[in-house]
């Protein structure tokens, strides 16, 4: 088994809804994220998946939540854009892409050096696309 890891970055606002504390206010974070996908056979250049092919589905969703108001998105207008919603956004979102020999597995979603949330994706049969995640 074969695990590849792509991580990038972004900045975003958010506020946390029923929340009591701090988090309740707008406040942002330089969001570190982290996509993990699993396969067990390589191709014949060596490789599971190409990594300029992940970063290529990635950067989509990310370019969608960077530099917004989470709160503001209608992925998340009945939720709470948590770590853990972000994570599962994301997750799923990217699940919708064809990697033919690897599966999204997990993303990680880290609002501060500290701390984190992560997002174990479903088989491809439970992935949701960035229009279906509203309704999470």
């Amino acid at each position: 088994m074969f695990e590849l890891t792509v991580e990038k970055t972004i900045a975003a606002a958010h506020y946390l809804r029923d929340y009591h504390g701090r988090c309740e206010q707008l406040h942002g974070h330089n969001y570190r994220i982290m996509v993990f996908l699993r396969g067990e056979e390589l191709d014949a250049a060596g490789m599971l998946v190409d990594f300029t092919e992940i970063k290529t589905a990635l950067q989509p969703i990310l370019d969608h939540l960077d530099h917004t108001c989470l709160n503001d998105l209608p992925e998340f207008a009945e939720i709470s854009p948590s770590a853990e919603n972000i994570a599962r956004l994301i997750g799923d979102s990217l699940a919708s892409n064809d990697f033919p020999r690897a599966i999204v597995h997990r993303v990680q979603v880290w609002e501060t050096p500290n701390q984190s949330a992560t997002y174990f994706v479903p088989g491809k049969s439970g992935a949701m696309s960035l229009s279906q995640t509203s309704t999470v």
